[in-house]
């Protein structure tokens, strides 16, 4: 795999994979975490994110949209942003250790 491979096919011939990845993280952290917040977080910062794979590095990245607590303004999710972040950055370290799982 490389990174240009994997971006030109992401949305393409690895769509099925990228989606049952992002589905078992989901899953994972709905089972471990609050489910309104892990929801939210799916809903309204990681539909925006956008995976990557690094040449360079061989690892695989997530580029979550800027000021992701600040997304939440109007889903009804209640969260101190401290725990938001916590909990964003282990979606985010999930998401992209199952990448390498599926992809690496």
């Amino acid at each position: 795999m490389d990174a240009e491979t994997f971006d030109q096919k992401k949305y393409v011939d690895f769509f099925a994979q990228l989606q049952q990845a992002y589905k078992n993280v989901f899953n994972r952290m709905n089972d471990e975490y609050d489910s309104t917040l892990i929801h939210g977080i799916d809903q309204y910062v990681l539909n925006e994110s956008e995976p990557f794979y690094d040449d360079e590095s061989g690892s695989f990245s997530l580029d979550v949209p800027e000021n992701p607590y600040g997304r939440l303004d109007g889903s009804g999710v209640v969260v101190e942003q401290e725990r938001f972040q916590t909990v964003l950055d282990t979606y985010v370290e999930e998401l992209e250790a199952e990448l390498e799982r599926t992809f690496g």
